[in-house]
């Protein structure tokens, strides 16, 4: 099973990346477990600079845009 966490305060942007990214496991059909993170010094460790951001298994994707369903699903595919 794939970790996908969405790192963010819970804006906006942070819930459509996480639409995006169920989005992109379901239609993959991958087992996902999906954790928000939202206590700044735990995205800090990330070296995240913006949010939203975006780490699938502990490795950071993406930060500070929303990237397309396809882009989502190419980084779970490579995960898994």
């Amino acid at each position: 099973m794939l970790i996908i966490k969405v790192l963010g305060p819970g804006c906006a942007n942070c819930r459509k990346l996480e639409e995006v990214a169920r989005q992109a496991a379901a239609t993959l059909k991958v087992d996902a477990e999906f954790i928000k993170v939202t206590d700044m010094q735990k995205i800090i460790g990330y070296d995240v600079l913006q949010t939203p951001g975006l780490v699938i298994n502990e490795k950071l994707v993406s930060s500070g845009r929303i990237p397309s369903a396809s882009q989502v699903a190419e980084w779970i595919s490579a995960a898994g």
